[in-house]
């Protein structure tokens, strides 16, 4: 089978398409054929950062959603045949998959492959920090930063349906109409940002860009209110000191997807939660670019540079 893999750390030249043995399941396990493949800033952690992801060589990618072609020993409750997603099944980027039965997800009817593939992974990390991390009630008013992303977009719209106000960051016009679109009370720029949210009344800033923006959200923040940072595609902040905190008694949080889906029956209630709402016409998933598997390089490239919005998904037929 074609996969892309990777023999180096390195920018996105060190993503090769390889013909590779095609795997089999194990006890527990499913084989997949692969119909679309998220793309995510973590596949850029495991192409350059050493030892994030484990040793190499190693086919890159976790993410995906297909038809399951055969099962291991003691699968109960999957079929050949069944249409599945996943968010944690190490060698995605490829046409065949295998994936542990107790971190796939049914697709259900009225949910394509692609839209279960785009919306998967960021949908659920999209998912807890507003309904758990911080539970966003009717008239809370929240900052989420990079707004026009895949998780932004879908933050958004989440906020939305649970009776929340965005203000959202953007970095260009087309950008800030996309977030608009998803339901944002206002749009500014970067530059704008710390001026504005002062005056918006912030109960919770949810940041996925990390050093860019940290700082200004932090300053934001009503009294006792909460920094949900869920990602650092700026970099780490600087180390915070706990008395910068407590001159207005702030809450600062770092919630991971593994902690919040630590059961399959967490797994499940999100994900179901993040479907049924696709489901339903509720949640509108933006598939921003779609590339060949051959064209993984390019993927990385544009998702690197800010060049797209939404979710980026490689197609291996």
């Amino acid at each position: 089978m074609r996969a892309i893999a990777i023999e180096r750390h390195g920018g996105p030249e060190v993503l090769e398409l390889r013909d590779v043995p095609g795997p089999e399941p194990g006890a527990g396990e499913l084989l997949v054929d692969t119909a679309a493949i998220g793309v995510n800033y973590r596949d850029v952690y495991e192409r350059t950062i050493p030892g994030y992801a484990g040793p190499l060589p190693r086919v890159v990618g976790v993410e995906g959603a297909g038809t399951v072609r055969a099962v291991g020993a003691e699968v109960e409750d999957v079929r050949p045949g069944d249409r599945v997603a996943w968010v944690q099944a190490p060698g995605s980027y490829a046409e065949q998959v295998v994936v542990a039965a107790e971190n796939a997800v049914p697709v259900p009817d009225g949910v394509s492959d692609e839209q279960a593939a785009a919306v998967l992974l960021q949908g659920i990390t999209a998912q807890y920090p507003s309904s758990s991390t911080y539970p966003v009630a009717e008239g809370d008013r929240v900052v989420v930063h990079a707004a026009a992303g895949g998780v932004g977009l879908l933050l958004t719209q989440l906020v939305r349906l649970r009776g929340g106000g965005v203000l959202a960051t953007t970095s260009s016009d087309e950008k800030a109409e996309l977030a608009r679109g998803a339901g944002a009370e206002e749009v500014v720029g970067y530059d704008e940002f710390r001026e504005r949210a002062s005056a918006f009344g912030v109960d919770a800033v949810y940041d996925g860009v990390g050093a860019a923006t940290f700082d200004a959200g932090l300053e934001a923040l009503r009294p006792r209110g909460t920094m949900v940072l869920y990602g650092a595609a700026s970099g780490r902040p600087s180390p915070v000191e706990p008395g910068r905190l407590a001159a207005r008694s702030l809450f600062l949080t770092r919630p991971s997807l593994h902690h919040y889906t630590a059961t399959r029956a967490e797994l499940l209630e999100r994900a179901q939660a993040v479907l049924e709402l696709v489901a339903a016409g509720k949640l509108d998933v933006r598939i921003g670019a779609r590339y060949p598997l051959e064209e993984a390089r390019r993927a990385h490239e544009d998702l690197e540079s800010r060049r797209t919005t939404g979710k980026l998904l490689l197609l291996p037929r």
